[in-house]
């Protein structure tokens, strides 16, 4: 157990902020983040070229250090010994939460581990816009992010999830829209769901409707720009409606999945936790040991 009282006591060593920046309206940059940034002794910037756009519109001096997750390793050292020297950071990504789909969170587990204070602002996170304007139930909720690319590691993953009560918020390139919602809507039928596009820009745009109809306006208008899909959570009974695999017997179900492109290994995992039933005897029964 560790005790960090971020604004009291006297401090042996600097801090980490965590400073949101704009998802893409500069406007959204709160007074905080920018005096935090000023005062800071140095910026780690996911990348310093976008960053400096940033502290270009705010008259912000303070120098940058590249920090992102292909140098992370080379850094972290280095980035400790500025802390533990009694100045302070400021962490960036290139839009939105540091560690929200972006780098950050080993810095944070680093200072944390070596007793260095961990400050998060509050600022703009592009999951939870989207949700609350989204007409999708906002809580409960449960963040995923980018979903795997592959089809076969996409139906998986969302066989997985086909039960979960929670509202599903993800990350997807617009290349990868069209088919990432044919998969949800072979797994999970044709739910309600909010397609939301270029938060807080002149083009900022929300899709409301079942899967098939925003999937039939994505023909029609094919689009471009950051995009979230928002998905309403599964019922009981909407799941043994829906649920493609749930007329087949669980063995059926396993062959299914490996005849999507599923390992073995894998598909039997998927069912097994997806009906409450004990891997190992799937697994024997499978291979008829």
């Amino acid at each position: 157990m560790s005790l960090q009282q971020s604004f009291k006591g006297v401090k042996t060593a600097g801090t980490l902020y965590l400073v949101p920046t704009p998802i893409g309206n500069l406007d959204d940059m709160t007074f905080r983040a920018v005096e935090t940034l000023k005062n800071a002794d140095l910026i780690a910037s996911e990348d310093t070229r976008n960053t400096q756009k940033l502290l270009n519109h705010f008259e912000i001096t303070t120098p940058q250090e590249s920090f992102h997750e292909h140098n992370s390793v080379l850094k972290m050292d280095k980035m400790l010994d500025f802390l533990k020297s009694g100045k302070d950071i400021a962490q960036v990504s290139d839009a939105g939460m540091p560690s929200i789909s972006d780098p950050g969170h080993d810095l944070v587990l680093a200072a944390i581990a070596e007793q260095i204070d961990v400050v998060a602002l509050p600022g703009a996170s592009a999951g939870i816009t989207a949700l609350i304007a989204s007409g999708i139930a906002p809580q409960p909720h449960i963040f995923y992010g980018f979903l795997p690319r592959k089809k076969a590691d996409q139906i998986s993953f969302l066989t997985e999830k086909i039960a979960y009560p929670e509202s599903q918020i993800f990350y997807e390139s617009p290349h990868r829209v069209a088919a990432t919602l044919t998969n949800m809507l072979e797994v999970y039928g044709d739910r309600q769901i909010a397609f939301v596009r270029e938060l807080t820009k002149v083009y900022e745009e929300y899709r409301r409707g079942s899967i098939s109809e925003v999937l039939e306006s994505l023909e029609a208008q094919p689009i471009k720009g950051e995009c979230l899909i928002i998905v309403s959570g599964s019922s009981e009974s909407s799941h043994q409606k829906k649920d493609p695999l749930a007329d087949l017997s669980s063995l059926d179900a396993v062959k299914a999945l490996i005849e999507q492109g599923e390992k073995t290994n894998t598909a039997i995992k998927t069912i097994a936790k997806s009906r409450g039933l004990v891997r190992q005897e799937l697994y024997q029964d499978f291979h008829d040991l």
